[in-house]
């Protein structure tokens, strides 16, 4: 029987390397090393006989390890899924927790809160006076008073040369001597003329004309008195007076300057020293205030606070800046410097209100706003309007009923629903 024709390839190779295998083993003994490769050799031909590929498919092949190796992936993965799944059941408690954080909370009340509002404004003269030329103007020859003196009413200011006018009202003087000589010789004449009548001498017509001319010569005297005084009060006018007392703002004269009634303004003085504040306001602050308000103003670079009161609000509102004046009248003090940069704390009456200090109420985009805490512990958001703020804290004049649970401090770090642990603030 011809074997090779029944033998597969790979049955021949299995052959040759079962003789190989003897071979081998025979020329190296029958350690038992080499009898284990005899065996191996052996299995390899029994199963290339059989006719199988050779890849250990059989009973202890690697199939059922292979299938050990994917029962275990498998268990791998389902132990890693369940634990995914029992720690993201166990995350909302653990955040619940974390989120019970205590909290500092406050119960306001309602307090009874002085309203002021603050304001900012200049220094003023309360009644400002501009002095200038009241006649006919020249060269200045003196100036008697400087900025900051006090004066006191029809003081003179500065003098304007007058030597045309001293002349002139020397000539009138003279004008009016002559007049009242022409009035003594009228009389004269009259008198005689009167002597002479009872003798028949001079007419009745002739004592008319005498006496015609005796009164034009008295009228001709009032005349030429009344240009003399005329002259004299050009001259005086050519003295710069005070109109009232008060203290001199500013002077504009200098000697040797030439002024006119066109020249303007030579020295400005505030009326009895009074000053005022305009504090510019708001219409809302504006109609909160009344006459008589009380005020206290700081000038600015001063550590000194004047009392003041409000004498006048102002009627009209600035239709550019939507801003109204309140006057604050203040009494006469060098400290005040008119022009100055002041500011103002009016009081415009009470308010019942709940007062929170600056760190317990927030805002956003939407607003002003607190965490009130509820029964169950958990935060709100409370939209609030507020009003005043002093020193004392922040008055919320809507919003609130003073009964709440506000959150004192960490505000930013809430949202509204979480839990916290609310601990009264002392």
């Amino acid at each position: 029987m011809n074997y090779e024709s029944t033998i597969n390839p790979g049955q021949a190779m299995a052959l040759d390397g079962a003789g190989d295998g003897g071979r081998t083993g025979a020329g190296n003994g029958s350690s038992p090393a080499h009898r284990s490769g005899d065996r191996g050799s052996d299995g390899g031909a029994i199963a290339g006989l059989g006719g199988d590929d050779g890849d250990g498919s059989g009973p202890d092949g690697r199939f059922p390890r292979r299938n050990w190796i994917i029962a275990i992936v498998v268990l791998v993965l389902l132990v890693g899924a369940w634990f995914l799944m029992h720690r993201g059941s166990d995350e909302p408690e653990g955040a619940a927790k974390q989120q019970a954080q205590v909290v500092s909370v406050v119960v306001p009340g309602v307090t009874t809160i002085a309203a002021e509002i603050t304001a900012s404004g200049t220094i003023a003269a309360r009644r400002e006076m501009p002095v200038g030329v009241a006649g006919e103007g020249g060269q200045v020859v003196r100036v008697l008073v400087d900025a900051g003196d006090w004066v006191q009413a029809g003081q003179t200011l500065a003098v304007i040369d007058r030597a045309v006018q001293t002349q002139q009202i020397a000539s009138q003087a003279a004008n009016v001597e002559v007049a009242a000589a022409d009035a003594r010789l009228a009389q004269a004449n009259l008198d005689r003329a009167l002597k002479l009548v009872e003798r028949g001498f001079i007419s009745k017509a002739d004592v008319d004309r005498l006496t015609a001319t005796r009164d034009a010569a008295v009228a001709r005297v009032r005349v030429a008195r009344a240009s003399l005084g005329e002259l004299g009060a050009r001259a005086a006018r050519l003295n710069i007076v005070a109109p009232a007392a008060g203290l001199v703002l500013t002077r504009a004269a200098e000697p040797g300057q030439i002024v006119s009634p066109g020249t303007g303004v030579l020295f400005s003085m505030a009326r009895d020293g009074e000053m005022e504040m305009q504090a510019r306001l708001s219409e809302a602050d504006l109609a909160k205030l009344s006459v008589g308000s009380a005020a206290q103003v700081v000038p600015v670079g001063s550590s000194r606070t004047f009392t003041g009161q409000v004498w006048q609000v102002s009627p009209t509102i600035n239709q550019t800046t939507r801003e109204g004046v309140a006057r604050i009248a203040l009494n006469f003090d060098r400290a005040l410097r008119p022009g100055g940069f002041a500011t103002a704390t009016l009081r415009s009456g009470t308010i019942n209100a709940p007062l929170l200090p600056e760190s317990a109420i927030l805002s956003d985009e939407k607003g002003s706003f607190v965490y009130v805490v509820g029964q169950d512990n958990k935060v709100e958001r409370r939209p609030v309007r507020t009003g005043e703020v002093s020193a004392k804290g922040i008055a919320v004049v809507e919003g609130l009923s003073g009964r709440e649970r506000i959150v004192l401090r960490a505000g930013g770090f809430l949202n509204p629903g979480d839990k916290v642990q609310p601990v009264l603030a002392k």
